[in-house]
């Protein structure tokens, strides 16, 4: 079974309406399309911060979001980024809402401690906040661990035997 899985979502207006139109789940991917713009990463982890410098090569600025006060990433990966001039920070924050118009224009975030509400003029959204595997088919057959991701031995045996499983679908 290599069924992989979906970067997770914020679930908040305007995310679908513009994603490809700004809104990005991939930096290696869609980087360049923001060559001399200013971008927001959302999330905290080594994968925010790792698409975060990546980011850095085109965007003229980066703006990391996080929900919490410090970053939940490698301590190696948080030097390189604070020791980058291209990436701010705004902490203890959720992002609220994607505002534009053909194409992302704006964030709207809140902050989780006072409640107290912004809107940041950005060119694009790079969300990395996670992955959900894609096992709801195996549910009731095979083991699952609590975030959903199917349970293997050092083997990548599951369950069942002669039943493997191998990428994202089993690695949380």
């Amino acid at each position: 079974i290599s069924t992989g899985a979906n970067h997770r979502k914020l679930g908040i207006t305007g995310e679908e309406k513009y994603t490809g139109k700004g809104v990005s789940y991939c930096a290696t991917c869609d980087g360049w399309f923001f060559k001399d713009k200013d971008v927001v990463v959302v999330g905290g982890g080594d994968s925010a911060l790792e698409e975060g410098l990546f980011l850095t090569r085109f965007a003229n600025s980066v703006t990391i979001i996080h929900r919490r006060d410090e970053l939940r990433a490698g301590a190696i990966l948080q030097n390189r980024a604070f020791a980058n001039p291209k990436i701010n920070y705004i902490w203890d924050t959720v992002v609220t809402e994607i505002l534009g118009e053909e194409k992302v224009s704006a964030v709207r975030f809140e902050n989780v401690k006072t409640g107290k509400e912004k809107i940041l003029q950005i060119d694009g959204v790079f969300i990395f906040i996670g992955h959900t595997p894609n096992s709801e088919l195996f549910s009731g057959q095979l083991k699952l661990d609590k975030q959903g991701y199917l349970v293997t031995n050092k083997y990548m045996e599951t369950s069942i035997p002669g039943v493997f499983a191998a990428g994202e679908v089993a690695d949380p």
